[in-house]
């Protein structure tokens, strides 16, 4: 008995020491594991970015193109990556609650992993898997550290990697600003976070999107280029979102219901808007900042485009253009402008940038109309009679009037280009004595060839380029007398900025596109500073003013209820057509605003109605909707000018048949308009010619 009480404390003593190793052993391996994972930790951590990178770390953010609003986007520059950061408190917390029940649940619970989550997903891995229903073990914040420092490879080391920062971030951040770094960096298809996603899927804010548009982001995380392409998979995966978000209490069961049963509009892929006026910011802006910074810095670009009066001219131009092929015209630009700051409100380069096809099956500038072609700020037309403005102005500087008489009658002009230039009106006839006013009114030709030389050309021209025209730079003798009638090529910006000057009584300022341009973080880099300039006289510009609006003045050619005349606005306005009807002309303006349309063909090539049937009605129709709701304005009257010459006053010299009465130059010197008659008249080298074109007027009148 004593011998076997002796062996059994012998047994235990042994059995205890075992233990006590086996204590040891336990003890030392969990020490040796804990020592060995901190070694794993700060060897992987060593070459990890430091957490503090993401307060510092600039997000790769695209430029984004407004109208003047900034409520409407024209256009996002973006390379790789295209995302507009914002706030998490912008957010709907429908779509936060969406993203965390299809991806992390737990995310407000567990400190950045997820064990439960890590268990949940090897039991979904071993049933069937589907994109409805696939859960990762991956919590939302080792998906931003992955998609954000890391690379996507599967590998032990990436994964050690991305556990170490990912217990670094949740140590040092709060859920709250991880959340947010999330939702403004997670890939979406082409775009990056939701607001890019908003915008871009459903052209809305992000603050602005529907329970159903929140569970459609969440959604495409899982995978987006599928699911996008896929519109079916999309859905379900939607309705399945929504089931979780019951699940978390996020939502009651009839709110999913609802949701599931609200119809999905997603936007016109159309990644432009109001392309011509948009591009032609975009190449500025590419001039000045470089491509690679505009992909990259989220500048906002704030413009002075009008969205609703655009969408309103694109749809009156796609609408009268049609009608315009009926008479050989294929192709239109506008232009509107606010003449009291230089803004740029609508810009129309073609009638359809988005043409799938040239006309005719031609290509390039062979064709009746380019498509991307922008007219407005490109193209070279000739104004016709839409320049005339420019010098009966020069002549009201130099004190002719209104009220001042030139004959219309059949005049040869002398040798231009090595025939005789003897000038028409549109309707073959001539009217006699006529008015400065009535002549510019009911745009007479011959009396406006007969003002260009009073007025002078050379005068003349540097009256157009003072208002904005920037594309007459030879000498005025390669244009000649016919200069008046749009002998030569301008743009439909300048001619609109022009005509501007005459709104602002004598007031010149370069158009404006650009409002403002601020940075990422809201300072301003650049801003409109361009102030308005005098470059003519009141007197003068209240003398064109009255002149282009009166309907009465202008009823004998264009008749009463033309597409210049308004019932209850007074606008002042100018048709133009060239010869052959190769370029169609009306711009017409009040105090606010001024509205250019160009109506013709591409190629130069002819069509079959002038400027006032072709154009006027764009113009007319545009001009209604600019003025739907403003205040009426009125332009100031002239003053009433009595010179000592009767023939600048409108009176008629008293004549009696055979003799006729003479010409302005013989009254007149076109020097000195308002000096002592000429003492010999007939040394100006256009007195024969104007005093036998009289002459032979009354014969036939006899």
């Amino acid at each position: 008995m004593a011998e076997r009480k002796y062996y059994r404390k012998i047994y235990q003593k042994k059995k205890n020491k075992k233990i006590n190793l086996i204590l040891k052993l336990l003890v030392f391996c969990f020490l040796f594991l804990g020592f060995a994972s901190l070694l794993v930790f700060f060897y992987y951590a060593k070459d990890l970015p430091r957490p503090e990178v993401f307060t510092e770390r600039q997000f790769i953010q695209s430029t984004k193109i407004y109208d003047r609003t900034g409520e409407v986007l024209l256009y996002d520059i973006h390379g790789e990556e295209r995302r507009t950061i914002v706030s998490l408190n912008i957010i709907p917390k429908s779509l936060q609650q969406a993203v965390m029940a299809a991806e992390d649940a737990r995310f407000y619970q567990h400190f950045g992993i997820d064990f439960k989550g890590v268990g949940r997903a090897i039991l979904v891995n071993l049933q069937r898997r589907d994109v409805s229903s696939s859960v990762g073990a991956s919590t939302i914040t080792q998906q931003f550290i992955r998609c954000s420092f890391l690379t996507m490879e599967k590998t032990i080391e990436r994964k050690i990697k991305e556990l170490v920062l990912t217990i670094e971030i949740e140590r040092r951040y709060s859920k709250d600003q991880i959340l947010e770094w999330y939702l403004n960096q997670v890939p979406l298809g082409s775009v990056y976070g939701v607001e890019a996603a908003s915008r871009s899927f459903f052209d809305k804010k992000v603050q602005d999107i529907s329970l159903a548009e929140s569970a459609i982001i969440a959604s495409l995380i899982k995978a987006p280029s599928y699911l996008l392409e896929n519109k079916d998979k999309l859905v379900i995966r939607k309705d399945y979102v929504l089931d979780r978000m019951v699940e978390e209490n996020f939502i009651t069961a009839e709110e999913a219901e609802t949701a599931k049963k609200e119809e999905i509009k997603f936007a016109k892929a159309k990644s432009i808007q109001a392309p011509h006026f948009t591009l032609y910011i975009k190449k500025y802006l590419t001039e000045k900042y470089g491509e690679k910074f505009l992909e990259e810095k989220g500048l906002k670009i704030y413009t002075s485009l009008d969205w609703n009066l655009q969408q309103e001219v694109e749809k009156i131009i796609e609408e009268r253009a049609k009608i315009n092929e009926n008479y050989g015209a294929f192709n239109a630009s506008l232009v509107a402008l606010d003449p009291k700051t230089g803004e740029v409100l609508s810009m129309a380069g073609s009638k359809d940038y988005f043409a799938d096809s040239y006309p005719e099956g031609c290509s390039g500038p062979d064709c009746l109309f380019e498509p991307d072609f922008n007219v407005s700020m490109i193209g070279k037309r000739q104004p016709g009679s839409a320049f005339k403005p420019f010098a009966y102005a020069t002549a009201f500087k130099k004190g002719f009037t209104p009220e001042t008489i030139l004959w219309d009658v059949e005049t040869n002009f002398g040798i231009y280009g090595n025939e005789s230039y003897i000038p028409q009106n549109y309707n073959e006839k001539f009217q006699g004595a006529i008015s400065l006013r009535d002549a510019l009114a009911q745009s007479v030709n011959v009396p406006a060839v007969k003002m260009l030389y009073l007025a002078g050309q050379k005068d003349t021209l540097e009256t157009a380029k003072k208002l904005g025209i920037t594309t007459l730079e030879k000498d005025p003798s390669y244009y000649g007398l016919s200069l008046v009638l749009g002998g030569g090529e301008v743009k439909l910006i300048d001619m609109v900025s022009a005509y501007g000057v005459f709104a602002t009584e004598g007031l010149q300022i370069p158009p404006v596109f650009i409002l403002k341009i601020e940075d990422s973080q809201g300072n301003i880099i650049e801003e409109n500073n361009k102030t308005l300039k005098r470059v003519l006289d009141r007197q003068t510009t209240k003398n064109i003013n009255d002149i282009l609006s009166d309907n009465q003045a202008r009823t004998p050619t264009f008749g009463p209820n033309s597409a210049l005349h308004f019932n209850d606005r007074q606008v002042a306005g100018k048709t133009g057509t060239t010869q052959e009807y190769k370029d169609a002309w009306t711009i017409g303006y009040t105090p606010s605003i001024v509205v250019g349309v160009w109506v013709g063909n591409n190629n130069n090539s002819p069509t079959k109605k002038p400027g006032v049937v072709l154009a006027g009605p764009i113009f007319h129709r545009v001009m209604e909707k600019a003025l739907l709701g403003t205040e009426k304005e009125y332009f100031n009257e002239p003053e009433v000018i009595i010179t000592s010459k009767p023939i600048l006053n409108g009176e008629v010299e008293e004549y009696e048949l055979p003799e006729t009465p003479h010409s302005i130059l013989y009254y007149v010197d076109k020097n000195n308009p308002l000096g002592e008659m000429p003492v010999e008249p007939e040394s100006d080298s256009q007195y024969s010619a104007w005093e036998q074109g009289i002459k032979d007027y009354f014969k036939v009148s006899d």
